[in-house]
């Protein structure tokens, strides 16, 4: 019986980092002379960053994962190896069921189509069939509302524009798993609710959201558990209300230091 229910508990994980390392280099002095690049030729001509230093946390299906730390925490960079856009340098990661990653402003647009071709190349990109997208094409032009711009090359369409066809075109993929990057703050305070409460007919679903935010309320409101990066590192985890406390309780303590040191 207990073997039966771990292997339960087991089979929810959908995605599980286990001592998550990444590092990228930082490379200095690119406008060397040929001299000086000859003279350095032994020398080292970068520094290794590690943004994600040992983590490990898991997520179970139906579960909303909120992600919050100060930029440069390491957010966008775990966000991506889940993605499978970067290959963790060190650790293990696993991921079961298909993913739809909404993390950069404009990623996978080609600026000379078309929002209608896009739609179509942004679909494939995410496993679906042209048989498929054809299906969902009136659905996802009007939750983008951009019926008047679908046309146009996305070249010319504004931040919020791009994050309407982006969104839209993640949520009606269906997906196991949604991973959205901070980028909707981009968009309109009205396509900004009406995405969260698409969002929430995903957790009616059973679906899986990880979210990185730097609204507070809103990582405290909509998510079932928080994660707190920094530095690469995660410092806290648990419920939602707890961990924002900490966070902001750090960076007041933070605020008060620093003046502090430049008083002194």
């Amino acid at each position: 019986m207990l073997d039966l229910e771990s292997s339960k508990k087991k089979s929810e994980i959908v995605v599980e980092a286990k001592d998550l390392w990444e590092n990228y280099r930082i490379y200095h002095h690119r406008n060397m002379t040929i001299k000086d690049t000859l003279v350095r030729l032994r020398r080292s001509v970068y520094e290794e960053f590690w943004a994600l230093k040992g983590v490990s946390f898991s997520v179970r299906k139906g579960e909303t994962l909120g992600i919050i730390g100060e930029n440069g925490s390491g957010k966008s960079t775990l966000l991506k190896c889940i993605a499978g856009i970067l290959e963790p340098s060190k650790g293990e990661l696993t991921v079961n069921g298909r993913i739809s990653p909404l993390l950069e402003l404009g990623a996978g647009f080609h600026p000379e189509l078309s929002g209608r071709e896009n739609i179509y190349i942004n679909g494939a990109i995410l496993g679906l069939t042209k048989k498929q997208i054809d299906e969902r094409y009136d659905e996802i032009v009007a939750f983008s509302e951009l019926e008047n711009f679908i046309d146009t090359q996305v070249k010319y369409y504004s931040s919020g524009m791009y994050i309407r066809l982006g969104f839209a075109v993640a949520v009606f993929s269906d997906p196991d798993i949604l991973l959205i990057d901070e980028i909707m703050a981009v968009g309109d305070e009205s396509f900004r609710k009406k995405s969260f409460d698409k969002m929430k007919e995903f957790k009616e679903l059973n679906k899986t959201i990880i979210l990185v935010t730097h609204d507070m309320s809103a990582a405290a409101r909509f998510c079932d558990r928080l994660i707190l990066l920094q530095h690469g590192e995660i410092t806290k985890t648990g419920k939602p209300k707890e961990v924002v406390r900490n966070y902001v309780n750090n960076a007041l303590e933070d605020e008060v230091r620093s003046e502090k040191g430049s008083r002194d």
